[in-house]
């Protein structure tokens, strides 16, 4: 162990970072939109038992993997597998999908802060349907300047947090960014369910209809437990590694996890009452925040303060994704090159800004650049999301409950714990041997359109 290594000031700051590491675009725009378009409650459903299945153990099969070594995820797998060249490969892996992930993150989490300048302005005001607020971001997004100014102020922001280090930098703002985050959601929460008309919202996300899961609804709902969580991309291995050894990995990944997934079902009862209210359909697709939310927001009393609420909630969300993100590859770089932190989050931080340009003007000049048929922002989505993630996911459980063992991994899981129930042990460690590698493997075959 690295005796100069930093380490959480306190557990609860490590849960905050973890969790605010897994929240994000995914919870507060993806996971409300696949609700929508998959059956409102039955999706819900879905999504919890895959939460339960899949991502809690690998939650903490990736802690477990940091927090033993106290290494980035090339030096972790270098060290637990002696030096096998695959997994030091299956780490580098992670470093790799983190840097690209967050190139293109980082531009749509710019559209976020961009949508705070733009409410703030006013922006909004007299828009009167979806297809004018569809519009407008059209005619945003394809302004250069604009896009690459927000991907670049985005950047910056991300980088002066993971400058600062963990403790003082990645911690203090967690602790600062996941009550907040709590707070706005819960202020647009209470906003939303007292709207007139918002019953039949909390009816839609409460009330399961059995009959329209399908095949697919189970395949969309198992892959966003998996992402939703930032699983197979480093981000919650590195966190991990910054982890006191008296500090029990079982329970911080059973709070991440709940953290997580509270957000996602507030995010839903903070979406589905005010549209319901306003009359309109829950089936948008990924539009539904840049094109149906400001909508919303001005058919309800104090609109324009809500609507700022919520673009800040967004970019807060973000955020806290992006130190995560960049933190993974700052720590292998600060690891295994002996780099200083400092200089290490301002030269990645520019590298990936500039990685990330033609990810941003695939919306404003470069929408005809294709790569395989796909704008480059779509490529690298594809590639990162669609086949890295997955692949990392499923080497992460066979690594941990075979390669390592579970035999070799339990006596580290148990460091911490004052007294943790053999059946749980044992139910993890099935999990993770069978159930999750077989899960995360159907992610991945339906996610490139075998199944």
């Amino acid at each position: 162990m690295d005796i100069n290594r930093e380490q959480w000031g306190s557990k609860i700051g490590f849960v905050l970072a973890a969790a605010g590491s897994a929240v994000g675009l995914g919870n507060i725009w993806k996971f409300p939109y696949l609700v929508g378009e998959n059956g409102g409650a039955a999706f819900v459903l879905l999504y919890l038992l895959c939460v339960v299945l899949v991502g809690l153990p690998v939650v903490i099969a990736e802690i477990l993997i940091g927090r033993t070594t106290q290494k980035n995820p090339v030096g972790s797998f270098r060290e637990l597998s002696k030096g096998n060249p695959f997994w030091m490969f299956i780490g580098g892996l992670g470093v790799l999908t983190g840097f690209l992930i967050l190139s293109y993150y980082n531009v749509i989490a710019g559209w976020s802060l961009g949508y705070v300048v733009e409410s703030l302005k006013g922006s909004f005001q007299n828009l009167e349907n979806p297809a004018a607020a569809g519009e407008l971001f059209n005619q945003l997004s394809s302004r250069p300047q604009w896009t690459l100014l927000f991907h670049g102020m985005f950047m910056m922001l991300t980088v002066s947090i993971i400058y600062a280090g963990v403790a003082k930098g990645i911690e203090r703002a967690s602790k600062i960014m996941m009550p907040a985050l709590l707070i706005l959601i819960i202020i647009l929460v209470i906003r939303g369910i007292t709207l007139n008309g918002a019953s039949a919202g909390i009816h839609y996300l409460l009330k399961v209809d059995f009959s329209v899961i399908t095949g697919k609804t189970f395949f969309l709902a198992l892959g966003q437990a998996f992402f939703s969580l930032s699983l197979g991309m480093g981000a919650l291995l590195t966190y991990g590694s910054y982890m006191s050894k008296k500090d029990s990995i079982p329970i911080s990944a059973l709070n991440i996890v709940l953290l997580d997934t509270l957000i996602a079902l507030l995010a839903g009862f903070m979406i589905f009452p005010a549209v319901f209210a306003m009359g309109m359909q829950p089936a948008q697709g990924p539009s539904l925040i840049f094109n149906i939310l400001p909508i919303v927001f001005n058919s309800i009393p104090a609109g324009y303060i809500f609507r700022i609420i919520f673009f800040i909630l967004l970019t807060v969300a973000a955020l806290t994704s992006t130190i995560s993100l960049l933190e993974v590859i700052t720590a292998f770089v600060v690891d295994e090159f002996q780099f200083e932190r400092k200089k290490a989050a301002i030269v990645l931080g520019i590298i990936v800004f500039v990685i990330g340009i033609p990810s941003a003007l695939s919306f404003c000049g470069w929408q005809n650049v294709m790569i395989f048929g796909l704008t480059c922002f779509d490529f690298v989505d594809f590639i990162s999301a669609n086949i890295f993630l997955p692949l990392g996911g499923i080497f992460i459980a066979l690594f941990v409950g075979w390669f390592w063992g579970t035999k070799n991994s339990v006596p580290h899981l148990l460091e911490g714990t004052v007294k943790f129930p053999v059946f749980l042990v044992s139910t993890w460690s099935i999990l993770i041997r069978f159930v999750a590698p077989v899960l995360i493997l159907l992610i991945f075959l339906s996610s490139i359109g075998i199944l």
